[in-house]
């Protein structure tokens, strides 16, 4: 691989996202972004200074021509972002190009939410009383408490646990404090009773393994559904199934929108209304009856 401007500034952009990002996030921009380098090398282009909007459409036309999905056509196009981005912060460009390239439009794969019937008598069924069955009970119960991602849950210390919240640190490095419930307290007292009985001297993470370390995504994955099956549950369980639960079921409740945004860790508003499958005409109705200045007056409807 030859040692150009652009290689380097490559390097120097994902050693810098390793610092604030989780390993899979540097995985996959990883790739995104040698994809285009290669595609820049092979026209020439040798120096990130030379990226500008027009290049990034190609690029994206191109991996669209060759059968890319929307989703992964979006997040290279989210990874080309942030390294103009770096490379606007390092002074090589005076501008995002790629805030000039719309996002391509990729259809919603939203988990179903379960039924609060059924998340009840999932998170009610006795366990076994194991360390491990305490632990599974209250990574469940904090899933649907605070709405948490699996990398957000699995990257807990115990510090970041007090009596009534969590802190935790979201997509982009960006932390927020989520509430933590009744049952889900209850159910983390439990386990950090029974936590030193796997965990390995100074492991300060709040969820471990067998092994006594940090418990990764796939081990919580796997732990999860296998908890769902032994609990009788009729329907596939993941970490981001409970935590659509948690918003469908508390929007539901508080119409809140704002709210879950701010629970959720969500940048965008639209993010929260896609992710709940929210109609516009609730959100009209919403803003009908909160903003002064759309609220009708009383004889409104007699005015000519």
């Amino acid at each position: 691989m030859a040692d150009t401007p652009l290689r380097r500034q490559l390097g120097a952009c994902l050693e810098a996202l390793a610092h604030t990002a989780s390993p899979a996030t540097v995985s996959a921009y990883r790739r995104d972004l040698e994809a285009m380098a290669e595609f820049l090398e092979a026209r020439g282009v040798d120096d990130g200074a030379e990226l500008d909007a027009g290049l990034i459409r190609r690029f994206l036309g191109a991996e669209r021509s060759r059968g890319l999905a929307p989703r992964s056509l979006a997040r290279r196009r989210a990874a080309v972002s942030h390294f103009s981005r770096h490379l606007v912060e390092s002074g090589r460009l005076g501008h995002n190009p790629a805030e000039l390239v719309p996002t391509p439009r990729q259809p919603a794969h939203l988990p179903k939410p379960l039924d609060i019937d059924q998340l009840s008598r999932l998170l009610d069924t006795p366990h076994d009383g194991s360390p491990l069955a305490v632990r599974d009970q209250a990574m469940l119960e904090l899933f649907y408490s605070s709405g948490l991602r699996l990398a957000e849950l699995a990257g807990l210390d115990l510090g970041d646990l007090d009596s009534r919240r969590v802190r935790v640190i979201g997509k982009g490095g960006k932390p927020r404090q989520v509430p933590v419930g009744r049952s889900a307290r209850r159910a983390l007292d439990t386990w950090l009773a029974c936590r030193s009985a796997l965990a390995a001297p100074g492991e300060t993470a709040l969820f471990v393994g067998t092994r006594g370390q940090r418990l990764g995504h796939r081990a919580i994955q796997k732990r999860m559904t296998e908890a769902a099956r032994r609990r009788g549950l009729p329907e596939h369980l993941h970490p981001h199934r409970l935590r659509h639960s948690f918003a469908s079921h508390l929007l539901e409740s508080s119409q809140d929108l704002r709210a879950v945004q701010e629970l959720l860790g969500h940048a965008n508003l639209a993010t929260t209304q896609i992710y709940t499958k929210l109609d516009w005409q609730h959100l009209a109705t919403t803003y009908d009856a909160a903003h002064p200045r759309a609220r009708r007056r009383r004889d409104e409807s007699d005015m000519p």
